[in-house]
């Protein structure tokens, strides 16, 4: 038994170092698919700021939101990164800001 949870470990630790690329990004990935997505859905769609809060609520939670709304702008913070959505126009939707 000790030796199965051993080579499990190791095996664990294998797979966390070949990917470790892919997991140092999954942080941003929350903060940024959320704002994204609610300013989609909010100012592409034209739903609801309730309706949208629940459309992008995530099982790993945020620690910061805010809705700019005259600016049409969208901050998110989660897991210790920050990312921003603009609405642009009509015709190009929302973006990431940089």
């Amino acid at each position: 038994m000790k030796r199965l949870f051993l080579l499990m470990l190791v095996l664990l630790l294998v797979w966390i170092v070949y990917e470790r690329e892919n997991l140092w990004a999954f942080p941003d990935i929350i903060s940024a698919y959320t704002a994204k997505e609610y300013c989609s859905c909010r100012y592409v769609m034209n739903n609801d700021a309730e309706y949208c809060r629940g459309y992008v609520k995530q099982w790993l939670p945020t620690s910061a939101f805010t809705d700019d709304s005259t600016n049409k702008t969208i901050t998110v913070s989660g897991m210790g990164r920050s990312n921003r959505a603009q609405w642009l126009s009509e015709r190009q939707g929302c973006r990431l800001n940089p």
